[in-house]
Order: C-alpha cells, then structure tokens, then sequence
C-alpha cells in the first residue's frame, strides 16, 4: 500500500522539485538575492521565531499596498442627506476667511504715497502722479550706473542676440557663455579663485548659509544682521550666538564663551562660523575688517561676510571692504556681494576659493531651483566691473557727495545721523533721549514716529526731492528697528545738486517737525 502511495505521488514530488529548483535558480539571477538570501539563513538560524515574524509583516505590508487607499461607505448611512435648495443656501450662507488681514488705515496711506515713476529710473526720474522731475536720493545708484548709454547698448546687443529669459537653472540648460564671463569677471575683480552666480539678490545670503551651516554648526552672528541673512541663519538650523552690533569686543567675549561651553560639556569640535555685513543695511555702520579677520583666525573660525552694500561703492575701484582696508580676499571664506545694489543689474554672487564656490553649485538652493538670470543683466553687471575699473574718480565724486549731504544733515535740528561717515546710505531718525537703533525694550512710539517721517518723505517729493523711509517687516525680523528715512547717495549728481537736495530734506524736516511741537 505505502509503495503503491509512493509510487502515485512521486510524478508531483518530482514536479515541485523541479519548480523549486527553477525557482531558485531564477531568483538567485537576481541581483542582491545572494545577500537577502545569507541574510534568511542566518536569521532563520539564529532566531526561527522572527522568520515567521518577518513573513507576517511582508504579507500585511503587501496586503496594505494592494487594498483600497479610501474606504468609501458605499451604503451612505453615516452622510447627511442634502436637498439642492439646502445645499445652494449654504454656498450663499458661507463666507471664506481672508487670506490676510486688511489693511488698516496707515498701512493704506502708506501704500498709496510710494512715488510711481515714469520711464527709466535714474539720478533724475519723472513722477507718473505729477509729471515732475525729482532728484533720486531713494535708489541704489551709488555709482551712477543706471542710464549708462555704453551698458545699455551692450545690454540691447545681448537681448538681440539671445533674447530675454534664461528658460531654466544654471545647472541644468540656464547657463549661458555670458554667466560664466559674469562670474569670471567678479573672481577677478575680487582677487578670488571663484565665484559663483544667483539669480535674486535677497536668496543670495540666504542660500550661502544653509549651503554650509547645518544643524549642530556654531554661528555667531551681530545682533543687527539684515532680514536675508536672518532667513538664512534659521533655514541651517544651526547652533546660533549673537553679539552686540557691529562690537567686536563682545564678538571676542563671545567666541571666548562658545569654547568654554564645549569644554565644560566635552563637546566635540564642530564647524563654526561668524557672519556679519561690511556696511550694515540697517543703519550704515561699516564692520572694522581687519579687526575682524585676526579675531576669526585666532579663534579658527570661518567668516561669512554680505558685502551687498560695501560692494561696488567702497575702496579705490569699488572692490569694497578688502580693497578699503588692503585685507587679501582670500582671507574671506564666503563674500557675498550684489549684482543689484553695486553693479545697477540683478543678482548676487558669491566669491571664494574654487572649492566653496563648487559646493553651492549642488547645495545651494537658490542656484539649484532658481532660474538664471537673464543674459542681458549678466552683459550688464561685466560692462559695470569694466566701468568701475577704468573710471575709479566716480567713486572718489561718491565719496564728496556722501561728505555734502552729511555736512547739510549734521546741522539740522531734531535728528540724528547714524552710520559710517564713508557709508554710502545714510540714515537718520528723531532726535530723543534713548538713541539705540534696536533697542530691546523701545521708549518710542514705533507708529507715531514713522507717521512723522512720512510725512517729510511726502514734503520732500513735493519739493523735487525722493526719499524712502527703510522698511522693515515687524513682528518677522529678529529685532525692532528704530524708524529712520535713508538717504542714498549716488556719484551721478554733481555736488552743487547734491547740496541743493539735502537743502530741501533738511528743509522739509524743519517744517513737519515745527507743526509738531
């Protein structure tokens, strides 16, 4: 009976022997399978328990892979059940929340008095509104770039030839030969090995950054950093340290402390780094740079530094703080500057070792996912390097007329000039007792003192003369700044229109602050 059993099932066994050889030799084509199949025998031996385990969680993670991702009840028991005449008087009931707040009544002003100008924008705009002609202390023109007949000849000649947008990222098909000329053009300028290229000026700093700090990395940083740079400190996630603005005594103090505190908790050594600007756009105070480069080397930092208004206006050529202070480039890890602010184009850049400038261009956010700019502006931003090397008395024209309006401001009653004396934006804010630009804890009325300001903005341009109060974004920045007007000075004006200008501010701050008292 048993032979007879054997022999009527041998046919089958044979036949799953063999499926199972074939099986095995198809699988073991696989590649991999050598390791998951070591991995099972191992694991099978060692624990047959969790053989088992593992196959129950294959088949529930396939059965979860193939089962419907929604449950609709098809039966509808758990819907309420709506008549069209119901359902049309909710859509009319229904009213959606708004995206943001309104406007308040300020704000709306506010909004409503920026000038609008007509046509090209330059030392001398005219006004839509009124169709008159006003002198521009509102613009970043510093070296009187904007109108430049040979840049824009060369700016037309480049649309001609590759037409305007860049149709995609530098990294993929948005570089074009006059990008790398750009880019080439500032490595030089600077005295780097490299540099690189981004499209916005704002995303410049603020890609840098998180490009090279991450989360664990030191960052010490001043207080008074502009809102890019602040944007960039949060995205690293970084450890961050602040110092008091633009003092480097507590910048020493402070890096003092950041190594006690990683030797009290015998914490390894991390990357660190200090960040800072060369002019500040806040309030025009310029950083001492040698100063700060012996404090990052004996410390054995790395400096990060936003050079987006020193940039273009300061030192013999405009090649900002290192040519001001004869500090070699390569003494700087990052420099960031703008293409915008100093060169009247678009863009930042970022200018550095070959190394530094090769890492952003596969971390660099803004480099990656941001289209490139278009080739007209990169023509541009060349020609401007070009103009600045060859015309280096425009920069000395910038510097008297910084020195014009300042002499004309310092004399004016009821405010007070903050900044550099070589800063080529010029900020002023009313004269009270407590004169800290951000202050922790303001004594002022932040709304009332701002009201005041606009409104000599508003005489200003009624008497030819644009200014612009700075803007900053409350309740977003890291700190409160105390309302200022900033003035921006510009070498395309001769001194004589310089004085005359400033004569009209302080002018139109003698008459708002006399209705006052």
């Amino acid at each position: 009976m048993e032979s007879s059993t054997s022999v009527a099932l041998e046919p089958l066994l044979s036949f799953l022997t063999f499926s199972l050889s074939k099986l095995e030799s198809g699988f073991y084509r696989i590649p991999g399978s050598a390791v998951v199949a070591r991995y099972v025998k191992s694991s099978h031996q060692n624990d047959p328990g969790r053989t088992i385990l593992e196959l129950i969680l294959v088949v529930f993670a396939i059965r979860t892979l193939l089962q419907s991702r929604t449950r609709a009840d098809r039966s509808g028991k758990h819907f309420i059940k709506f008549s069209e005449k119901e359902i049309d008087e909710l859509v009319d009931e229904w009213a959606p929340e708004p995206l943001v707040q309104p406007l308040s009544e300020w704000e709306q002003k506010d909004l409503s008095s920026v000038p609008i100008i007509s046509g090209p924008n330059g030392p001398k705009p005219k006004l839509l509104a009124t169709g008159k002609i006003v002198t521009n202390l509102a613009s970043f023109n510093f070296a009187g770039l904007a109108g430049n007949e040979k840049i824009k000849e060369r700016a037309l000649e480049t649309l001609q030839k590759y037409g305007l947008g860049s149709c995609g990222p530098p990294g993929f098909y948005g570089t074009i030969d006059v990008h790398l000329d750009l880019e080439r053009d500032i490595a030089e300028f600077l005295g780097t090995e490299a540099s690189i290229l981004y499209s916005q000026g704002f995303s410049t700093i603020s890609s840098v950054i998180p490009a090279f700090c991450k989360r664990g990395d030191i960052i010490v940083a001043d207080r008074s950093v502009n809102f890019a740079i602040q944007k960039g400190i949060l995205i690293s996630r970084s450890t961050v340290r602040w110092f008091d603005h633009n003092d480097l005594k507590s910048l020493e103090d402070t890096l003092i402390s950041v190594e006690k505190e990683r030797k009290k908790r015998k914490g390894p050594l991390t990357r660190r780094f200090i960040i800072t600007e060369g002019i500040f756009e806040r309030d025009g105070e310029m950083v001492d740079l040698p100063q700060l480069v012996e404090l990052k080397l004996k410390y054995k930092y790395r400096l990060i530094l936003d050079e987006s208004i020193s940039f273009g206006t300061m030192g013999r050529t405009g090649r900002g703080l290192t040519e001001l202070y004869n500090v070699p480039a390569s003494q700087i890890d990052m420099l960031v500057g703008s293409v915008a602010n100093g060169l009247c184009s678009a863009g930042g850049f970022c200018a550095g070792s070959a190394i530094v400038v090769d890492h952003q261009r596969i971390n660099g956010t803004s480099f990656v996912f941001s289209a490139s700019m278009p080739a007209l502006l990169a023509t541009s931003g060349s020609e401007a390097i070009t103009f600045l090397r060859n015309n280096p008395a425009v920069l000395l024209n910038l510097q008297d007329n910084i020195r014009a309006v300042r002499a004309v401001l310092e004399k004016t009653e009821g405010i007070t000039l903050l900044g550099h004396r070589a800063s080529p934006i010029i900020h002023f804010c009313l004269r009270t007792q407590q004169q800290s630009l951000s202050a922790t804890q303001p004594t002022y009325d932040h709304e009332a003192e701002e009201r005041i300001l606009q409104d000599i903005v508003d005489d200003a341009v009624a008497n030819g003369v644009m200014l612009t109060r700075a803007k900053h974004l409350r309740g977003q920045e890291m700190i409160e700044s105390r309302p200022t007007i900033r003035i921006a000075a510009t070498a395309a004006l001769t001194r004589k229109e310089v004085e005359k200008a400033a004569g009209v501010v302080k002018a139109s701050i003698t008459r708002i602050l006399s209705k006052r008292r």
